[in-house]
């Protein structure tokens, strides 16, 4: 029994310091000093399992047992080199993953999108601030800290790469798919942000990859659905929406991802999108910034890449373009199969695989895989619930606070005054609400629904005396706070009414849809809290009852009263 205690002791500290080993190197450094069992394991692989070594698949723990089957299957049969975890739980996840590696012959690489950690896509986990708020904050070491906390979640799950942070500068306020996912529009603030993000990841044992080169910012078009085009110079592009990614280039990110976007500046070819231009992924990124980690495609089954290339060549040229991963390709046996034909065709060599699949295994090598690991299945839950990330979480709400007007008047407010409490956007009482009647305790609570016509505003205006502090909480009850909220004309018309009647704001919302909202710039107060969610409701509250000092800076310019780094 004794022995057994020391054999079982004995593979925990050897895996613990095998990690540890790994992961003290960078992994751009580790690069270079070419691991034993990078090596050994690269000499077992033939020509169709390294190809396949690039191939990342999709993974759910939310879907039927049958799809769960068949990526067992796939992992089985085609030996691809990893996974991307979507939507689930996370308790089902480290058990699948489990499952899952038992099945492979080589260990997974298993990665996530987790731009704001493991609640952008597992339910009963913390999801964090979105960047758009993040950008606002001016300690980045909470940043810092946020990065180190998500480490620790995707670790506890099985997971070693986190497809974050997104690093593009959104200077298009009509931005569709990034928007409220960038940390704003100034290149400097993006970086700096990203920066620290990126470094508590990766100091916390994570892979990263930034995204999404070479920047997704400044566009109208959703490339999931379409191919986006960028008209801008190539100067432009080097000295703006390049400059993050060079920025944390040089700090040693690991990865980075490629947008699918077509920039003729930069490729002159008809529509090409950046993820199958070998000028841009390895001319610019590779060559002229001199990018030597993993390079991995945006999703490869995306409209902005296949609606030019379409029945597996967009595979074919994404290898040939100088990327490393390939996510999500439509069909990955067919593309496996179409990558050696274009090897016999002298289209692509094996070199050009084998530097690839070094990367991928040494990638591997810095996340312990070298090691045989089985995650505990045991209160997965509690363990990514943690009261320090709760705690954390709350931290970096009150951090973001971004106060635009009325301090003083703030300040002013008399706890034991009738005070008037009205929540626009949702029929529900709000947190905000709640929270402020701890302190106000002569306050009356109304809610005016998004849709609220002239007769139900009508019947709140009757209740309010002239005396009476008025607070309004505009909530944005959409699932991801985007531009857009919509706002009956009626309620648009009452709130600006309300500013010039002494009230003051708490905007739940991004901050974009303050360019929708005329009159809040003659508002007594104006409290930018970005989000619904409840923790943002709770710093916004604290605010009015003046617990929270606003250090929030704004980080994008929403019109001509409220611009990029607004914040008293």
């Amino acid at each position: 029994m004794r022995k057994v205690l020391f054999y079982t002791l004995s593979i925990a500290i050897g895996i613990a310091t095998t990690q540890a080993k790994a992961q003290q190197t960078p992994y751009i450094e580790l690069l270079k000093q070419e691991p034993k069992w990078v090596d050994s394991v690269f000499k077992k692989l033939n020509k169709k399992q390294k190809i396949a070594q690039m191939f990342f698949v999709a993974a759910y723990t939310n879907k039927s047992k049958a799809f769960t089957d068949s990526i067992g299957k796939v992992i089985k049969r085609e030996r691809v080199g990893g996974l991307v975890f979507f939507q689930g739980g996370p308790g089902r996840q480290a058990a699948l993953t489990n499952k899952y590696q038992k099945l492979a012959r080589v260990p997974l690489l298993i990665a996530s999108d987790g731009e704001w950690g493991l609640g952008m896509r597992l339910d009963s986990t913390i999801a964090y601030p979105y960047q758009m708020a993040l950008g606002a904050i001016q300690n980045k070491e909470l940043i810092y800290k946020m990065g180190l906390e998500v480490a620790k979640d995707f670790k506890r799950v099985g997971m070693h790469m986190n497809l974050a942070p997104d690093v593009d500068v959104n200077n298009n306020a009509k931005n569709p798919v990034i928007n409220y996912r960038s940390f704003g529009e100034n290149k400097y603030n993006v970086a700096e942000k990203g920066a620290a993000y990126l470094k508590g990841m990766q100091d916390g044992g994570l892979l990263v990859s930034i995204k999404h080169f070479p920047g997704h910012g400044d566009t109208d078009v959703d490339s999931h659905f379409d191919l986006p085009q960028l008209k801008f110079t190539k100067e432009r592009l080097d000295t703006l929406e390049m400059y993050p990614f060079k920025e944390l280039v040089k700090q040693g990110a690991a990865g980075v991802m490629i947008a699918h976007m077509n920039i003729p500046s930069l490729d002159a070819t008809p529509n090409m999108p950046s993820t199958l231009s070998k000028p841009i992924v390895t001319g610019i990124l590779k060559e002229e910034i001199g990018f030597k980690g993993i390079i991995i495609s945006d999703a490869m089954g995306m409209k902005g890449v296949v609606k030019y290339f379409k029945d597996g060549e967009a595979d074919v040229m994404g290898i040939i373009a100088g990327n490393d991963i390939l996510e999500l390709s439509e069909n990955s046996k067919r593309a496996v199969k179409m990558v050696r034909q274009a090897i016999k065709d002298q289209r692509l060599t094996m070199e050009r695989i084998d530097e690839s699949v070094k990367k991928i295994l040494t990638a591997k090598y810095w996340a312990g895989l070298n090691v045989k690991q089985t995650i505990n299945e045991e209160n997965v839950v509690e363990d990514v619930n943690r009261p320090g990330s709760l705690a954390l979480l709350q931290q970096l709400a009150d951090a973001s606070m971004t106060l635009l007007k009325g301090r003083d008047f703030i300040q002013q407010l008399t706890p034991n005054k009738r005070t008037v409490i009205i929540n626009v956007g949702t029929p529900d009482a709000t947190v905000f609400q709640k929270e402020m009647a701890s302190r106000y305790k002569n306050s009356i609570a109304f809610s005016l629904e998004k849709t609220a016509n002239a007769n139900a505003i009508s019947k709140v205006l009757a209740e309010i005396k002239p005396d009476d502090q008025v607070i309004i909480d505009v909530v944005d009850t959409r699932l991801r706070p985007g531009n857009g909220m919509v706002l009956s004309s009626d309620l648009k018309m009452f709130m600006a009414d309300m500013a010039k009647k002494d009230a003051a704001f708490v905007i739940l919302a991004n901050p974009y849809n303050l360019a929708a909202m005329p009159g809040l710039e003659n508002a007594k107060a104006l409290l930018v809290a970005y989000q619904k969610e409840d923790f943002m409701q709770k710093a916004a509250a604290s605010v009015f009852k003046n617990e929270l000092m606003p250090t929030g800076k704004l980080p994008v310019s929403v019109n001509s009263f409220f611009k990029y780094g607004d914040g008293l």
